[in-house]
Order: C-alpha cells, then sequence, then structure tokens
C-alpha cells in the first residue's frame, strides 16, 4: 500500500482539513485528495465516511472551498473525502482537442479498457477500493460510508453505489449525469475509454443499473430546472422513470431558479449532510 504525504493542513471548525498526495496503483500516478476530519475524530473514536464526487474539470479543491460542507460535517462527526475527478501528469494521455468533457479533468469514474487510456484511467476501482483501503488504515475513521457527487461526480456517486450497494448505507447526488449512454458527454467518454460495445457501458449507467434491480439503497438527489445542461447531458426525467419502473423508493426533487454550479451545492450542502448522517449513525 501506498504511503499518504500530507501536502497542507488548515484548521477549521475545530477539525482539520488536510490534502495529500500518494502514488496510485489503480492509476499509475500520483494522486492528490482532500480529508476533512471533524474535532471528534480520534484513535479511540473512528468516524463515518461521506465521499465526495466532484465533476468535469474539477479537483479536489472546489467542493472543499465552495460548498460549505465541511461546519456541516463537523456538527454531526463524519469526515469528508474529496478525490481528484481524474489522474493526472505528463505521463497521462489527455483529449487532444483539449475538450473539458474527455481526458483529464473528466474520469468519468470508469475502468478504462481501451488504448491509450488503460493504463491511467481507472477511477473506479481508485474509488471503490483503493482510496478507502488507504484512508482507513492511515486516518482515524471507520468502515462505516456513504457517497454523494455534482454533475460527473454525481453520475459516480450513484453507480458506485449501486453496484456496490452493500458497501455504503446512502447515496446522494447534485445534477447529476444520470443516463450517460444517452448523452454525447456519455457517449463521448465511454466510446474512447470502453470502445464500442453497449454491453460495457451499461455497468456505468445509473438508469440501466436501476432498471436491472440493483439492490436499493437510500437515494436523494436534487436538480436545479435552470440548468443549461438539463435537457441534453442530465436527463434526470431518465431516472424518475428508470425508479418508477423498477419500484425503486428515491427522492428526486427540481429546485427552481438554481442552475448547475456551486451556489446551488452550497445551498442545499446541509440537507445532503443531514441526509447521509440519518444513515451513517
Amino acid at each position: 500500500m501506498s504511503q499518504l504525504e500530507l501536502v497542507s493542513s488548515q484548521k477549521l471548525f475545530d477539525g482539520a482539513h488536510n490534502q495529500y498526495q500518494h502514488e496510485s496503483v489503480a492509476n499509475n500516478c500520483l494522486m492528490t485528495f482532500s480529508v476533512f476530519l471533524p474535532p471528534q475524530a480520534n484513535a479511540e473514536n473512528k468516524v463515518p465516511v461521506l465521499y465526495f464526487l466532484s465533476g468535469l474539470t474539477c479537483t479536489d479543491e472546489n467542493f472543499a472551498v465552495k460548498a460549505g460542507a465541511q461546519q456541516w460535517a463537523a456538527k454531526h462527526g463524519i469526515a469528508l473525502i474529496m478525490p481528484d475527478t481524474s489522474p493526472r501528469g505528463e505521463d497521462v494521455p489527455d483529449d487532444l482537442e483539449d475538450d473539458y468533457a474527455f481526458g483529464q479533468g473528466a474520469g468519468f469514474y470508469v475502468n478504462a479498457t481501451q488504448k491509450p487510456w488503460k493504463t491511467h484511467f481507472n477511477m473506479y476501482d481508485y474509488i471503490v477500493s483503493e482510496l478507502p483501503k488507504l484512508i482507513e488504515a492511515n486516518l482515524p475513521v471507520s468502515d462505516k460510508k456513504s457517497i454523494f457527487g455534482h454533475s460527473m461526480g454525481g453520475h459516480g456517486a450513484l453507480v458506485i453505489a449501486l453496484r456496490n450497494s452493500k458497501a455504503y448505507q446512502s447515496v446522494s447526488a447534485f445534477s447529476p449525469i444520470v443516463n450517460p449512454v444517452e448523452t454525447p458527454w456519455g457517449q463521448k467518454a465511454f466510446f474512447n475509454y470502453l470502445g464500442d460495445h453497449l454491453n460495457s457501458w451499461l455497468v456505468y449507467d445509473a438508469c440501466h443499473l436501476i432498471k436491472e434491480g440493483n439492490n436499493q439503497l437510500p437515494m436523494l438527489i436534487d436538480q436545479g430546472l435552470d440548468d443549461d445542461f438539463l435537457e441534453e447531458e442530465l436527463l434526470t426525467d431518465n431516472l424518475i422513470e428508470a425508479a418508477k419502473e423498477a419500484g425503486y423508493k428515491a427522492s428526486i426533487n427540481y429546485r427552481e431558479g438554481y442552475n448547475h454550479s456551486y451556489f446551488f451545492i452550497a445551498s442545499f450542502i446541509e440537507s445532503h449532510i443531514d441526509f447521509h448522517a440519518s444513515h451513517l449513525k
């Protein structure tokens, strides 16, 4: 197991917001992630964990700085884990057309099977296996965890939770890409990372996973009605229909006047952390 290198540490709401680096086996590169440890966390009191997966172009820092989540995590005694969105570095391939929705900053939380991406782009294994093992071995946290995310990260959170429902207590998302096999962003990413076999795409599509009857776990979705990406890339109505078809009990809310930004996340972050806290405890 790789070793954690502490990059920075800030006191925040009587807890600690730390940024770490480590050599990732899954992604074959140096990865960065942030952790907020609430004041309740210590060697004798290991706290539960809430993972946040960010969206396109983001790093581990966007949510940490903009969402205002740490105060609510401190209130509930929950550790926040904020990974990067993709592998990075000079040896990591990137989109030659400089498309922000593909390549570095756009890992889509899949395990790539196609060259040149498969050497580094294995964010699914990184989030599901490598990072939790590393964190639980080195930090005062328990193995009890939930997961949420935004946009591409909302897609990742839903897929990971649905495919590993016994490993997570709950899942939520802001403005998630719920049906990527039907969207321009998802189709470009999946074709390049996974090839042209539809079956390899479907296991990374939340609507398909719900229709296939993956085990239920508590789910909360918030989506802004003024989101510019709603009709072409997010397709929230498809998730509502999939949940109805499968009898999946999910709380899916449309929020009037809100867009795709971190202003939207900050407006509802307290309710999402309250939601996860009720299941983590």
